[in-house]
């Protein structure tokens, strides 16, 4: 697994860090199995074989897939708004090709309001996108961007964040900076353009304002407990895929759809 493991994170633009963080090992340990000193759990081969795109086997057997992009397609979407007993664990909402554009759009609009505050780095900006993308599916079931998000311990993990900001940070969008933030390690992103609204509604840039105005302040500490207080995250399993329609079973804390939309 080692060289597939080396060859295919570089193919899609992670660095160690960022897929450590992705399948949630540390990047030390990472290193170690792609050295050949260490293996990873089945759970976590798993979840790296669907950022790659590929089967589980193929990734254990070492065995390079045919050349491709970034799986950025859309599932069949799940119609019942039940939390399903039995999850499948792969993602049921993915970004669509024609949405990269706006996942990029709405990233570097974020980054020009909020992205200069102090408290906004890498972890901030994961919720920001979290909350950006389920608000608004609660309040007028469509997404915006319609990430994946993935359940870890500090809270949602956009998957394709790594690949479409390492994209942006090659095609001179995004600068990344590293620093500290009070005694935490700290990664920030410097837009190095405008946004281009032209393919936003009103109704997705009043939600990205309400997002920013409501968290935008937030610590990373602070932000990290309120989304483990939200519906979304508390019914799923570590490193599961959360589903869009657990949205609609909020409680009030944390709804934002009105009783006159329902």
């Amino acid at each position: 697994m080692s060289h597939i493991l080396t060859v295919l994170r570089a193919k899609h633009g992670f660095t160690q860090e960022q897929l450590a963080e992705a399948i949630g090992v540390s990047r030390q340990h990472l290193a170690k199995v792609e050295q050949g000193e260490a293996d990873l759990k089945l759970a976590q081969a798993r979840t790296c074989a669907e950022l790659f795109g590929i089967s589980v086997d193929t990734l254990s057997l070492g065995e390079l897939p045919a050349a491709k992009d970034v799986i950025l397609k859309k599932q069949p979407k799940v119609q019942a708004r039940d939390v399903p007993q039995q999850r499948d664990p792969r993602p049921q909402i993915t970004v669509k090709p024609e949405n990269v554009e706006k996942f990029k759009e709405v990233l570097l609009y974020v980054l020009g309001k909020v992205g200069a505050f102090p408290n906004v780095g890498k972890t901030v900006l994961f919720k920001l996108l979290y909350f950006i993308d389920f608000d608004h599916y609660e309040r007028y079931e469509e997404q915006i961007i319609g990430a994946t998000y993935q359940k870890e311990a500090y809270g949602p993990l956009p998957v394709e964040f790594a690949t479409i900001v390492g994209r942006m940070i090659k095609d001179g969008e995004l600068q990344e900076i590293r620093g500290k933030y009070f005694d935490h390690e700290q990664i920030k992103y410097l837009p190095l353009r405008k946004p281009n609204l032209d393919g936003f509604n009103a109704n997705e840039t009043k939600t990205i304002d309400e997002v920013l105005k409501k968290y935008g302040g937030k610590s990373a500490t602070e932000i990290s407990d309120i989304a483990h207080r939200d519906t979304p995250w508390k019914v799923h399993d570590m490193h599961e895929i959360i589903d869009y329609e657990s949205v609609f079973f909020r409680d009030a804390a944390f709804s934002v759809r009105d009783d006159d939309e329902l």
